[in-house]
């Protein structure tokens, strides 16, 4: 069986449990963007000489598939979404917490591309937001079934973010904005 089933050439796409939308549907693209977040992640896991950072990447890799499953599930699917649950987003924030708590872990803003390696984990940050945005939407106009989703893709985004910083460390490299260069910057991590 060939992968070029020919079924999308003009322009519709099959969701999760066979329901048929056009390739422009929020849904798709939001789901999309959680597809180009695993591939950015598997390139930070393939540079990363950390194999604590390597093997979390890629827990975290296969538990992003179920979340693009529920994204693209609709109520009229023929199988349910998988569940994301309070446990998997207690767990990022337990990774959160342990690696706030490592000496020496930077707190602020940084400045990316610093190593190839934390450089990767912040595309996947980036990426990772727009895939939160993207969910937003969903929920703000009734089509996200779980909002447990925003709660995982927010949490997420911090430890991409500190995982970037842990690299950075391992490096020895200090990533931080000098005072100067942060005056007056109203962006912040936490967005």
């Amino acid at each position: 069986m060939s992968i070029a089933t020919k079924r999308g050439d003009t322009g519709t796409t099959g969701l999760p449990g066979g329901v048929r939308v056009s390739k422009t549907d929020p849904r798709v693209e939001c789901y999309g963007t959680i597809d180009e977040l695993i591939s950015q992640m598997g390139f930070a896991r393939s540079i990363s000489h950390n194999k604590e950072v390597h093997d979390l990447t890629k827990e975290i890799q296969r538990e992003l598939f179920k979340v693009g499953s529920a994204i693209g599930t609709t109520p009229e699917s023929r199988k349910p979404a998988p569940a994301i649950t309070e446990e998997m987003v207690d767990t990022l924030t337990a990774h959160v917490h342990r690696i706030e708590a490592m000496p020496g872990i930077l707190g602020d803003w940084s400045l990316p591309g610093e190593t190839p390696e934390s450089a990767a984990m912040d595309i996947a940050r980036t990426i990772c937001r727009r895939a939160e945005r993207l969910a937003v939407r969903l929920h703000e106009d009734g089509k996200l079934q779980n909002p447990l989703i925003l709660s995982y893709l927010n949490r997420l985004s911090d430890v991409l973010w500190l995982l970037g910083r842990q690299l950075e460390l391992d490096a020895g490299v200090n990533a931080a904005l000098r005072p100067a260069e942060n005056r007056g910057n109203r962006w912040s991590r936490a967005w």
